[in-house]
C-alpha cells in the first residue's frame, strides 16, 4: 500500500469566513483550530485597513498573513477610494509590507470602462515590479427572468485571458454553472490560489458554503492539487453568517479545516512537482501564440489543446 503523501501548500482562513464578526476574531479562531495562515479582505472594516493593526494580530496570535484580498467588490468601492489602481497598488504595499505572497483581486466591472481596457497590460507592469503574485478570481454571470447578464469585463472568466496567475473559487463556479475540475485542468499552472467553499448554483447568491454542503467537486479538486504538486495557497473562504454564536461559528470552521486536510493528499510514488512560478511564466511567454487558444475534452475526458 502506497503511503500518504500531504503536500506543503497552506491552508489559510480568510477574514471573510467569520463575517459579521470582525478581523482580529480570524486571527482568533485561525490560532485556535491550526490554520497555517489568515488571507486578509480589506473591507470597511477600520482593522482590516491598518497595516499596524494587522501585524499586531499575527505576532500576537503566531499566524502569517499569507494573502491579501484588494477591495475589488460591490460593497468596497469605497474603500481607499474610488480609483481601482490605487486600491492595487495598496493592497500591493500591505503585502509587500506583511509578508504576504499573494494578492487577489477580481476582473474590472463593466462600468469601470477604462480600467477593464488597461486591466490586463497594467497588471503585467505591476508584476515586473514586485514578487507578489496578483491572482485575478474567476467570477460568474448573474441570471435574471431568463437572461444572462454579464458585470465584468473583459470577461468574468478566467479560461478566455491570458492571467499569469488565477484565483479559483467553487462558490463562484456554482454561480456560473461551470466545471471546476475542468476549468482546474484547462488552467494548469497558471492555477496559484484555491478559494474553498462550496455552492448549489441555484439562484443568483454567491453561497460560500463549508467544503461538502453544496454540489461542487471540493474533495476532487483537493485530490487533483495534491497530485500535481500545487504550491499555492488553499483559502477557506466560507460564510459563517447564520452561525448564532461563536462556539458555533468555530465549529464550522473546524469542519472546514478538517476537510481541506483530510482530502489535500495525495497517494505516495509520483513526485507530483511544479516548475519554480517564474519559470512557469517565462515558458509561458516563450511559447505564447498569438492566435486564442482552443480546447476541448477527449474521449477519456482529459483535455486537448487544438491551437
Amino acid at each position: 500500500m502506497s503511503a500518504i503523501q500531504v503536500p506543503d501548500a497552506p491552508v489559510v482562513l480568510s477574514t471573510a469566513s467569520v463575517y459579521p464578526e470582525k478581523t482580529p476574531a480570524a486571527f482568533e479562531i485561525a490560532a485556535e483550530l491550526g490554520y497555517d495562515g489568515v488571507e486578509v479582505m480589506v473591507t470597511g472594516e477600520p482593522a482590516s485597513q491598518d497595516v499596524d493593526m494587522l501585524r499586531r494580530l499575527s505576532d500576537y496570535h503566531q499566524v502569517p498573513i499569507l494573502a491579501v484580498h484588494s477591495p475589488c467588490l460591490i460593497v468596497t468601492q469605497r474603500v481607499w477610494g474610488r480609483d481601482p489602481w490605487v486600491k492595487l497598488v495598496r493592497s500591493k504595499e500591505m503585502a509587500e509590507t506583511l509578508g504576504a505572497r499573494t494578492v487577489v483581486v477580481h476582473p474590472a466591472f463593466r462600468w469601470q470602462r477604462e480600467y477593464a481596457k488597461e486591466f490586463e497590460t497594467g497588471l503585467a507592469r505591476m508584476q515586473e515590479e514586485t514578487d507578489i503574485v496578483f491572482a485575478v478570481e474567476n467570477m460568474y454571470p448573474v441570471h435574471m427572468r431568463g437572461k444572462e447578464v454579464v458585470p465584468y469585463a473583459p470577461s468574468w472568466n478566467p479560461l478566455d485571458r491570458d492571467y499569469p496567475d488565477v484565483t479559483l473559487d467553487l462558490s463562484h463556479t456554482a454561480m456560473s454553472r461551470s466545471d471546476a475540475m475542468d476549468m482546474a485542468a484547462q488552467l494548469g499552472d497558471r492555477l496559484s490560489h484555491v478559494h474553498l467553499a462550496d455552492g448549489l448554483g441555484g439562484q443568483n447568491i454567491d453561497e460560500h458554503l463549508i467544503p461538502g454542503r453544496g454540489n461542487q467537486p471540493c474533495a476532487e479538486l483537493l485530490e487533483h492539487l495534491a497530485g500535481t504538486g500545487y504550491d499555492g495557497q488553499i483559502v477557506l473562504e466560507v460564510s459563517t453568517r447564520k452561525a448564532p454564536d461563536r462556539e458555533t461559528r468555530r465549529t464550522e470552521l473546524a469542519e472546514a479545516l478538517a476537510f481541506a486536510r483530510l482530502h489535500f493528499a495525495r497517494a505516495g510514488g509520483g513526485t507530483g512537482e511544479r516548475p519554480d512560478r517564474r519559470e512557469r511564466i517565462a515558458l509561458r511567454r516563450a511559447t505564447a501564440q498569438t492566435a486564442p487558444r482552443r480546447f476541448s475534452a477527449g474521449p477519456d475526458g482529459t483535455i486537448v489543446d487544438e491551437t
